[in-house]
C-alpha cells in the first residue's frame, strides 16, 4: 500500500506540480514510499514533467533549461525495454535518442546509449524487437531527430552496435556490462539458441542443463522447476504430493537454479522459490524467506503472488497496524484482479464495497442539480463553500455515502489508486471506515475535479459539523428550487 507521503506527492503531481511529478517518477523507479516498482508509470510522470517544463520555457526562455536537461537525464535511469507497452514509450524512445546524440556534461549520453543498446540488440529483449519494429512502422517515423530521420530499423541496430563497441572500449560505468554483452553476442548465443531448441523439440535434458550452465535464464528456470517437479506449464501451482516425492538434494538443486533465474529478474522463479521454501521436506525450510520471495514476485507483477500477498494481509488484518484495516490487502488483491486471477474477484468483493451505478443511489437527483450548478457557477455566482458542497454531493452519489460521510469525509484524502477510503472517525468515532472500489472512469473524474477544488480552498472554510449541516440544508433547498423548477418549466 502506498504511504501517506506518497499520496500527498501523487495529489500534487496530478495538479501539475513539476517537482512532485519528478518525485513520483523516482518513487516508481526506486520503490520509495512502499511503492511497487513500475518503470512504465515512472516514464509517464516524467513525460508530464518534461512537457510542463517545456511549456514554462515558452514564456521564460532559459530559466528552466537546466531543469529540463535534468529531467531528460532522469529518464536514463528508466529501463526503456521495460516500458515498451507504456503510453509514454514514444516520448521515451525519442528522448533516449536525443540524449544519445547530444554531448552532456554528465553520464546521461552514455546511459542513454546503453539503454538503446539493451533494447535494440540485447538477446534478453529479442521478444520485444519484432513488436518494436512493427510499432515503428505504424508510427511512420523511426526517430524524430533530423540527423537520424533517414535510418531504418536495421540501421538503428547497426548504430547501437557502434555504441556498444564505444562503451566496451571506454572507461564508464557501463564498460563492464558492454563487454559482457559483446560476449553474449558472440557465437555462444547461437549455441544457446541451438541448445534451447534441442530441449524444446526433443526434450533433451542434457541440452537444458548445458543451456542453464551457459547462463540462459529460461533454461535455469525450467531446470529448477523440473528438479522440484513443478509443472513448467503452470509454474504458479504445485501439489504437496509432487514435491513430496523429491529428495531434499533435488530441492536444493532446484532452489539453486531458481535463485539464479530470480536474480535475472524472473518473477516466476521468485514465486517458485517461495513454494520450495514452504516445503517441510526441504532442509532449507524458511517461512520468512518464502514470504520474501512471494513479495518479490508480487512486486514484479506476478498475478498469483499478488493475490497470495493480498489474501495473507487480509487474514492478518487484525494483527497488522494500519489506519484503515484491509487497505493494504485490498491493494494487492485489486492488482491481482486487474490481471484476471479468478479468486481475486471474490475476495475483492469481501474487502471493498461496490457501487458502480450512481443512478441507484440516494443522492442522484441532487447530484445532477449540483453538476448543473457547477457548470454554471459563474452565472449563479456560487461561493467557494457552496462549490465544495456541490462536489461533495456528486462524490456522495458516485460512492453511495451516508449524509454524515458526505459532510465530513476529507475529500483530499479519499482517493487511493484502487479505492476510496472513507473515514470520519475524527468527528464521529463510532462510525466505522469504509473502503469502496473505484470502478468507473466517471468516478475517477469526479474525484479529480473535487481534489482540484478542495486543494485551492482554505482548510477551515467549511466550518464545523453544525455549520456544514446548515449549509447542506440551504444549498440542497436552493438546488431543488432552482434546477427542479427550471426543468419543469422547460418541460411545460
Amino acid at each position: 500500500m502506498a504511504s501517506r507521503e506518497f499520496l500527498k506527492i501523487l495529489s500534487s503531481a496530478r495538479l501539475g506540480d513539476v517537482s512532485a511529478q519528478q518525485k513520483l517518477a523516482s518513487a516508481y523507479l526506486t520503490g520509495a514510499f512502499k511503492t511497487p516498482v513500475q518503470p512504465s508509470n515512472a516514464l509517464i510522470w516524467l513525460e508530464k514533467s518534461f512537457f510542463s517544463l517545456q511549456n514554462q520555457m515558452l514564456g521564460d526562455q532559459g530559466s528552466n533549461t537546466t531543469e529540463l536537461l535534468r529531467t531528460l537525464s532522469q529518464i536514463t535511469s528508466i529501463p526503456l525495454a521495460g516500458t515498451f507497452n507504456s503510453p509514454a514509450f514514444g516520448f521515451g524512445w525519442d528522448s533516449f535518442w536525443t540524449l544519445a546524440t547530444t554531448d552532456m556534461a554528465d553520464d546521461s549520453q552514455v546511459a542513454a546509449k546503453w539503454q538503446l543498446i539493451d533494447l535494440l540488440i540485447s538477446p534478453a529483449n529479442q521478444e520485444i524487437q519484432a513488436p518494436l519494429l512493427e510499432w515503428l512502422k505504424k508510427r511512420g517515423v523511426f526517430v524524430s531527430i533530423p540527423t537520424l530521420a533517414d535510418l531504418d530499423f536495421a540501421d538503428l541496430q547497426k548504430l547501437a552496435k557502434q555504441y556498444l563497441l564505444e562503451l566496451a572500449e571506454s572507461e564508464s560505468s557501463f564498460t563492464t556490462q558492454a563487454k559482457e554483452l559483446l560476449i553474449k553476442l558472440q557465437p555462444k548465443n547461437v549455441a544457446l539458441s541451438s541448445l534451447w531448441s534441442a530441449w524444446l523439440e526433443n526434450q533433451d535434458e542434457a541440452s537444458l542443463i548445458q543451456a542453464a550452465e551457459l547462463g540462459l535464464t529460461i533454461a535455469k528456470f525450467t531446470l529448477g522447476l523440473r528438479l522440484a517437479q513443478l509443472d513448467t506449464n503452470a509454474p504458479a501451482t504445485v501439489s504437496e504430493k509432487e514435491v513430496g516425492s523429491k529428495s531434499n538434494a533435488s530441492l536444493k538443486k532446484a532452489a539453486h537454479w531458481l535463485e539464479l533465474a530470480a536474480k535475472d529478474g524472473d518473477r516466476d522463479a521468485w514465486y517458485a522459490l517461495g513454494e520450495i521454501y514452504r516445503r517441510p521436506q526441504f532442509s532449507g525450510y524458511n517461512a520468512t524467506e518464502s514470504d520474501r520471495c512471494f513479495d518479490r514476485a508480487a512486486d514484479l507483477g506476478h498475478p498469483q503472488a499478488q493475490f497470495r500477498k493480498g489474501a495473507n494481509l487480509w487474514r492478518k488484518r487484525e494483527k497488522i497496524e494500519e489506519k484503515l484495516r484491509g487497505l493494504q490487502a485490498s491493494y494487492w488483491v485489486w492488482q491481482a484482479n486487474q490481471q484476471s486471477v479468478p479468486e481475486a474477484k471474490e475476495l475483492l468483493g469481501k474487502i471493498l464495497e461496490s457501487c458502480p451505478n450512481p443512478k441507484k443511489n440516494g443522492w442522484q437527483e441532487l447530484a445532477i442539480h449540483a453538476e448543473q450548478a457547477l457548470n454554471h457557477h459563474a452565472e449563479h455566482k456560487l461561493d467557494v463553500d457552496w462549490i465544495l458542497l456541490c462536489h461533495r454531493l456528486i462524490i456522495a452519489n458516485q460512492f453511495n455515502f451516508s449524509k454524515a460521510e458526505l459532510l465530513l469525509s476529507e475529500v483530499g484524502q479519499l482517493q487511493h489508486e484502487h479505492c476510496v477510503a472513507v473515514d470520519i472517525r475524527w468527528e464521529l468515532p463510532k462510525i466505522l471506515p469504509r473502503l469502496i472500489q473505484i470502478e468507473t472512469i466517471q468516478q475517477r473524474r469526479v474525484l479529480l475535479a473535487a481534489g482540484k477544488a478542495f486543494a485551492g480552498a482554505e482548510p477551515d472554510i467549511e466550518g464545523n459539523l453544525r455549520q456544514r449541516r446548515y449549509r447542506f440544508d440551504k444549498v440542497t433547498t436552493w438546488l431543488q428550487e432552482t434546477f427542479k423548477t427550471q426543468a419543469e418549466a422547460e418541460v411545460a
